[in-house]
């Protein structure tokens, strides 16, 4: 197996795919871990894997489907691991793999029934948190508007545990734009609000159809404007003493209530 120290020219190549920038400008980027790599080779996106020369018989089931799927491995020594790792134990694992975000049009195109909106959020690791959410209840896809951080962040893709590579990620610059777009696709939008008019135990004739969540960032929440656009702002009943909801947990709320509406219909 070809072995890469720290100073090879690809090892450098692959460490400069931790900047936005240069991901977009070379339509790849970077994962690691066994789960996310794993996750990549099922999904067919990974092009190449860099396993640690002195733990490549802890990934031996990553390495036997490499092989299997006539993906080319790799071996690091240690100190490339540790270039090409933003944890503080690199795991020994890598991937490098195709941009995976698909234009809005194409989502809609699909007449998905449940969609996650990610207005204008900034952290990575709570995109991460929303991606594996959606994917955990259903949801067709996840669509990210406005200045939104990348999905394709190390930090984002970790927080996924994988399930950045199952469902499809839309990406729109125009939050009005996309909003709007949404909307002539015939998607019923949901605000989360703590005034909403309609509570989320009452909202399940409203579930029924076709739905896009919005969730704001962790910091600001949703833009007023966003807010005051939705078909629905409903509130999450809170019953015990906490004065909110972190967005984490009321995406999983909103999104489970709704696949689960979902699925009665089509019992």
């Amino acid at each position: 197996m070809e072995l890469l120290s720290e100073r090879s020219s690809r090892v450098v190549s692959y460490a400069k795919l931790h900047r936005a920038a240069v991901r977009r400008a070379e339509g790849r980027f970077l994962v690691e871990g066994a789960n996310s790599v794993t996750a990549a080779l099922d999904a067919g996106r990974a092009q190449i894997v860099l396993v640690r020369d002195d733990e490549d018989r802890r990934h031996d089931a990553v390495l036997d489907t490499a092989s299997t799927d006539g993906v080319p491995v790799v071996g690091l020594t240690a100190r490339a691991a540790q270039k090409l790792s933003e944890t503080e134990t690199p795991p020994g694992v890598f991937a490098i793999c195709g941009l995976l975000d698909i234009p809005l049009d194409d989502v809609l195109a699909t007449s998905p029934r449940l969609l996650a909106v990610a207005v204008e959020p900034r952290e990575p690791g709570n995109v991460g948190t929303l991606i594996r959410c959606a994917d955990a209840m259903g949801a067709e896809a996840m669509i990210l508007l406005g200045d939104s951080v990348d999905p394709h962040n190390g930090k984002s893709v970790r927080s996924s545990a994988g399930s950045v590579f199952h469902l499809p990620i839309a990406r729109e610059r125009s939050v009005d734009d996309g909003l709007a777009a949404i909307r002539r696709a015939g998607i019923t939008q949901f605000a989360t609000a703590a005034d909403g008019e309609l509570a989320l135990d009452d909202a399940d004739d409203a579930l029924a159809g076709r739905c896009a969540w919005l969730f704001g960032n962790e910091a600001h929440g949703l833009d007023a404007d966003v807010q005051r656009s939705a078909d629905h702002r409903v509130s999450i009943p809170i019953r015990g003493r906490a004065e909110s909801l972190n967005l984490a947990a009321a995406a999983a709320i909103c999104l489970y209530a709704t696949a689960r509406v979902h699925a009665s219909a089509d019992r």
